[in-house]
Parts: structure tokens; C-alpha cells; sequence
């Protein structure tokens, strides 16, 4: 798609079945505060779409609404419709998600510390009837993270950021996902391991086609992997579009990959300046 100086728009240029459909949601925390106001967006079947923006433009806040997570922590759609192939899914409970394939990574990895890292990786294969299949899957886990599978049997807590986060991606696997929402991946991970990651998960959309919506600050790196891009600013989307045409964008430039007028410029510095009207809308 191309981006304009008009209102931004929410479909996304890949010509595929769309299996998220969210519809001009609203969020309300604590029956006051707004947070969401009037998100849309849609992820097509076998894509990656990013989330962009920086810290409490809502970008988690979407996550959890599609998660049904929003409940404990006192928040609630209040407009708007959240859609998983056709079939309204905000009143659903996250329980009932996950058995529909949906399975949210959530920011921080919250991995359990006194746990070993198979005993993990075994908590997510919880909904599998199946002792087979849950073998079948821990042994995909570890094909896909080997260095899991070296680590299998020590403590979470005494695991490196990266392996935790490898763990948290790898338990949302072992449920078998259609898809997997992915909340800030790359937060608190040295550069080289977010790379790891991201190789990972474009890894498993290519071979398992995991459906993947993640939210990300690290704006270049998000680029790189999704195909699509949605970015937001004050629980609004402001811009959406290809992730090429995102990146070669002089607005992204300049207000998200500290970039403009042809020099390399600090996050801070950019974020100073005057904002045009489009990001205002």
C-alpha cells in the first residue's frame, strides 16, 4: 500500500485470507481511562505483521485486546469488534483462544524462574490430549531452538535473556499454534541475539506458516522480517503500509529509524520536532 497525506488506511497489501479482522477498537482501562481509540487493523493468513511505535503508543495494549488479556489488569473493549476467521472473539476467554490456535508471547518472557527450561517448554503443550504429540512437538522446539535443548535441564532463572526468550517463543509452540502473538521480542536481548530471534520466527512462519502479529519498538528490525506494518502513536494507528514502503518512508526515516534529510539523527533529536499533520490525525 501506498502511504499519503491522507487519514491512514488498514488493509494490507498482501492479496491473502485475512484471519485477524480488528475493527475500530476501543480500550478502556479502570472504566476511565482510554487507551485504544478506534485500532484497525488486519493480519492475513501465513503473514508477519509488525506493530510499531514507541513505548505506550498501545501497541501491547492491542496485543492483549486480541488475547482477551485485558481483563487483569482492569481493561476492556468498549467499541469496536475483534474478528478470527469471521468469528467474533472478544468475549471469548484466553483459554478458549489458545484452543483456537491463538497464543500470545508476552513482553518480558515470563518464564517460570524455578522451572527447568523442559519443564517450561512442557507447561505450553498443556491443551495437548496427546503424550505423542507433545513429544513430537518438544523435539520440534529444540530442532528449531538447539540451544534450548543443551540447556533443557537447567533453571530458567539461571538462563541467559535470549534462551528465556527463545524459551517463552518455544512454549507458545508447544500448543500447536495457527497463531502466535509476539510482544516486544527484542527488549532487554543484545543486538546479535534479536537477530537470532527474528531469524527464528521468520524461520517458523516460512516452515511451520505460523501466523505472526508481533509489537515491537527496534523499528528497523521489525521491518526487515514483516511483511506489513501498522504505527502508532497515542492508541492510534497513524500509518500502515508494506514494510518496504514503510522503510524507505521519509516520515519513518525521520521519526522512527532516526533518520532525515539525508543524516543520521538520534531517536531524541527526531522525536523533538514539530510533527506534521498527518501524524496528528
Amino acid at each position: 500500500m501506498e502511504t499519503s497525506n491522507t487519514s491512514p488506511t488498514s488493509t494490507p497489501a498482501p492479496a491473502r485470507n485475512i484471519v485477524l479482522n480488528v475493527n475500530g477498537i476501543e480500550v478502556i482501562y479502570n472504566h476511565v481511562i482510554l487507551v485504544l481509540k478506534g485500532v484497525s487493523l488486519q493480519v492475513p493468513e501465513g503473514g508477519i505483521v509488525a506493530i510499531l511505535g514507541g513505548n505506550g503508543a498501545g501497541k501491547t495494549t492491542t496485543l492483549r485486546a486480541v488475547s482477551n488479556l485485558l481483563a487483569g489488569e482492569r481493561g476492556a473493549v468498549t467499541k469496536g469488534s475483534i474478528e478470527l476467521r469471521g468469528e467474533r472473539i472478544e468475549n471469548l476467554s484466553p483459554a478458549d483462544l489458545v484452543q483456537r490456535g491463538v497464543v500470545q508471547v508476552m513482553e518480558g518472557r515470563h518464564c517460570f524462574a524455578h522451572l527447568t527450561i523442559e519443564e517450561n517448554l512442557l507447561t505450553g503443550g498443556y491443551t495437548r490430549k496427546s503424550k505423542a504429540e507433545v513429544a513430537a512437538n518438544l523435539e520440534k522446539v529444540y530442532n528449531y531452538f538447539p540451544r534450548l535443548k543443551t540447556r533443557r535441564t537447567s533453571q530458567a532463572a539461571y538462563t541467559s535473556g535470549g534462551e528465556q526468550q527463545m524459551c517463552a517463543i518455544g512454549r507458545a509452540l508447544m500448543a500447536n499454534p495457527t497463531m502466535v502473538l509476539l510482544d516486544e521480542p527484542s527488549m532487554g536481548l543484545a543486538p546479535q541475539i534479536v537477530e537470532e530471534v527474528f531469524e527464528i520466527v521468520k524461520d517458523l512462519n516460512n516452515k511451520e506458516k505460523v501466523t505472526i502479529l508481533l509489537s515491537e519498538q527496534n523499528t528497523n528490525m521489525a521491518l526487515k522480517y514483516a511483511d506489513y506494518g501498522y504505527i502508532m502513536e497515542s492508541g492510534r494507528v497513524v500509518m500502515d503500509g508494506a514494510a518496504a514502503d514503510l522503510r524507505s518512508n521519509e516520515d519513518v526515516k525521520e521519526f522512527y529509524l532516526g533518520m532525515g534529510g539525508g543524516e543520521r539523527k538520534s531517536f531524541k533529536d527526531v522525536k523533538s520536532y514539530k510533527r506534521r499533520k498527518r501524524w496528528l490525525a
